[in-house]
């Protein structure tokens, strides 16, 4: 068990076009990106200052035959990726890619909850760092599921990580948000799935210091913004978007522009 247990602890990019994604997100938040060569396949590390924020990959050819497209996917701490795992499939979820090794990373299996969206489990082979302060741009600041079927999702991941219910938001189009935590300061929300989205999925917002510059910076990059930007409780404004290769995911700030 650590302190990081049930958090949110990485976000990784899958895509079908390694460089071009790597350009798009540079120019959209910021990132300084790093390729690592020491993993089995090519990884692009992408931060701040010297900190890690998140990763992108290639989506593999595999997955692409069963008619996975590119997208986001956020890693969850726990103590025993293989026990958790197997209780996911007993709570009623899926393993996607069975437990495995990445040496001297940690250990991590792709899973499935009940209604379809996909996660990760991770357990580090190192220490952690602690997170980025709230607010710091390049960091992901939140984490949505859209689900039809919100408390039945919530159950299955509350009994999973442990999660318990914050404050339940009205946030017009989008509907309410039920938020979550571990008892602190709530990281994420579960909204219903809206009926023009195929597929639930978790939805990841990426912290930028101006929505509306950042807005500009999506289209001039070849990404599309989908919604908003709209303001969002707490005295935020966020939009979402997709990248130039399809990838779905948010962007959270401040309006400076009047």
């Amino acid at each position: 068990m650590s302190e990081h247990d049930g958090h949110f602890v990485w976000h990784e990019l899958m895509t079908t076009d390694l460089p071009a994604a790597e350009a798009f997100y540079r120019a959209v938040i910021g990132w300084e990106a790093e390729a690592l060569h020491h993993l089995d396949v090519p990884y692009t590390r992408l931060g701040l200052g010297g900190r890690p924020m998140a990763g992108m990959m290639e989506l593999p050819e595999a997955a692409r035959a069963l008619g996975a497209r590119p997208g986001w996917i956020g890693h969850v701490a726990v103590g025993e990726v293989d026990v958790a795992a197997a209780m996911a499939q007993d709570l009623g979820g899926l393993v996607h890619v069975a437990p495995w090794d990445i040496p001297g990373i940690g250990r991590l299996a792709v899973l499935g909850d009940p209604q379809g969206a996909v996660f990760a489990v991770f357990a580090a082979a190192f220490a952690m760092t602690e997170p980025a302060a709230a607010g710091m741009p390049g960091q992901v600041g939140w984490n949505a599921l859209l689900t039809p079927v919100r408390e039945q999702a919530f159950a299955f991941y509350a009994a999973l990580f442990g999660w318990r219910k914050a404050e339940a938001l009205e946030s017009g189009p989008m509907g309410t948000i039920q938020t979550f935590g571990l008892g602190e300061a709530a990281f994420g929300g579960m909204r219903d799935q809206p009926a023009a989205v195929p597929r639930p999925f978790w939805l990841y917002s990426l912290t930028v210091e101006d929505i509306d510059a950042a807005a500009a910076r999506v289209a001039a990059a070849g990404g599309q913004v989908q919604m908003g930007p709209m303001a969002v409780p707490g005295g935020g404004w966020s939009l979402q978007a997709l990248d130039p290769q399809g990838a779905a995911f948010a962007l959270l700030g401040p309006r400076l522009q009047k």
